[in-house]
């Protein structure tokens, strides 16, 4: 099961690097998750930092043997995790959760969580997934360089146990990770897309220092996102694009 064994840690400096000197270590089991009460050194997608007050948000990391998938197919993984991570977010946060490419989630127009997966590699085997998510909850206000964050107690009003949050997304993640399957890797990039924050609806992008508007028509097996712009569909990587939301 998914966050089976699951570790409460009081002060790490990222939960990614503590589950990646575990497994280095050879003494974890596909599902093991830590949950960290403060992370000095938060990591974030392209080497930015994650910085969150202490006990007031989700920092958890699990450590997957992605097996059910072949490495050509990673990006499937990431669409796994995502979903489930926006299944957990939509139970408390409501049906205006969504996903904004490639993996973070958004409700409405707000960052609530990003996601960050390092892949442990031997030769062409794919070993290990060190699975990093970050969620919003408690906090109450966010640094002013942040654009668009919101916690899950700004949504609602409410005061609510992280780690007993993170232990039902665990669940949520399990539940999703059992559908990879080859039968099922259609429907759940289907299922992703239909998720998708701004999926055929027009919006502001930033790309080498230029603005412009254009709308995403689809995201492609391997995670590439096809985003048209005056006629013209752009096939763009992971980091090859931004995003611009309204303050």
């Amino acid at each position: 099961m998914t966050g089976q064994p699951f570790y409460i840690l009081d002060s790490v400096d990222s939960t990614n690097n503590y589950a990646m000197e575990q497994v280095n270590s050879g003494f974890v089991t596909s599902g093991t998750a830590w949950f960290a009460m403060e992370q000095t050194a938060g990591k974030g997608q392209r080497g930015k930092q994650w910085s969150s007050p202490k006990g007031e948000n989700i920092a958890l990391t699990i450590a997957l043997e992605p097996t059910m998938l072949p490495l050509s197919r990673q990006f499937l993984l990431s669409v796994a995790v995502a979903l489930g991570a926006a299944d957990f977010f939509t139970k408390y946060a409501g049906d205006e959760t969504g996903i904004k490419w490639s993996n973070d989630i958004y409700w409405r127009d707000r960052k609530a969580a990003g996601i960050l997966i390092e892949n442990v590699l031997r030769g062409n085997t794919w070993q290990y997934a060190i699975t990093g998510i970050g969620f919003n909850i408690n906090q109450g206000s966010f640094p002013p360089h942040l654009p668009n964050p919101v916690s899950l107690r700004q949504i609602t009003g409410k005061t609510w146990d992280s780690v007993e949050l993170a232990k039902d997304l665990c669940t949520f993640l399990h539940t999703r990770f059992e559908q990879l399957h080859p039968a099922h890797y259609n429907e759940l990039l289907d299922e992703y897309k239909s998720k998708l924050v701004r999926m055929n609806k027009p919006g502001l992008y930033r790309k080498d220092g230029e603005i412009f508007e254009g709308t995403i028509r689809d995201v492609l097996p391997d995670g590439k996102l096809c985003l048209e712009k005056e006629g013209n569909i752009l096939q763009l990587g992971f980091g090859e694009i931004e995003f611009i939301f309204p303050k």
